[in-house]
């Protein structure tokens, strides 16, 4: 059963206030992930407290570097429930993980910073590990 929309809201609010689009349908993901040019960061917020808590403030922090991912998109784990489903069908090769990001480059996964790379980590250090993966791919 998906959280209360009135629960996440504020959590969902900080990403699409720094210029995240939501995913909130297969359809939606289907439609992002599958642009076979350019990059794209998807985060997968969560409403775990601590490791959400610091991958919010790191991905907004990772951005404003000079190489950056050209679409920033996102869906929300325990709520949006087909939409995250569907999106862990992209990141290929790992287990569900949410709170977690991933880069895309031309269509590929390229880059996937899971939940364990993400707790117990200050917001600062994992923005540095996104702006390296930027730097490598963007």
């Amino acid at each position: 059963m998906p959280y209360p929309e009135m629960m996440i809201a504020p959590m969902r609010e900080d990403l699409v206030r720094v210029g995240f689009s939501e995913m909130k349908t297969p359809q939606e993901v289907d439609a992002m992930l599958t642009a076979d040019k350019g990059t794209t960061l998807v985060a997968v917020n969560s409403v775990c407290g601590c490791a959400a808590g610091m991958m919010r403030p790191a991905v907004y922090m990772s951005l404003q570097g000079e190489k950056r991912p050209e679409v920033l998109t996102t869906v929300f784990a325990g709520q949006d429930l087909e939409a995250t489903e569907r999106t862990r069908e992209y990141i290929v090769g790992f287990p569900p993980s949410s709170p977690s990001v991933a880069l895309f480059k031309d269509g590929d996964l390229v880059y996937f910073m899971e939940r364990h790379l993400i707790e117990g980590r200050n917001p600062e250090d994992i923005a540095n590990d996104l702006r390296t993966a930027y730097e490598e791919h963007c």
